[in-house]
């Protein structure tokens, strides 16, 4: 039996399974890489409401110190006395 027929009638045998292997491996990586994507995307979107969370937060402590900053007249720790004094 020369080369040419193991090409023939082996030859092709091994390649379907190398190529079968090889779309086998190519699918167990794109499982492998929705899986990642989901839980990219899931984390993503936890941190857009923590982010929305923070921005309410800030929008409400912002309503409730007003412009020219806290009441008192102190406008820096600085300025305050510690109760001691």
């Amino acid at each position: 039996m020369s080369v040419a027929d193991d090409a023939e009638h082996g030859g092709g045998h091994a390649d379907a399974d190398a190529l079968q292997a090889r779309v086998m491996e190519l699918e167990i990586k794109a499982s492998y890489t929705e899986d990642l994507l989901e839980q990219l995307n899931l984390t993503i979107y936890r941190q857009q409401q923590q982010i929305d969370r923070l921005l309410d937060e800030l929008r409400d402590l912002r309503r409730r110190v007003p412009e020219g900053g806290p009441a008192g007249g102190a406008t820096h720790l600085r300025d305050e006395l510690p109760p001691h004094y």
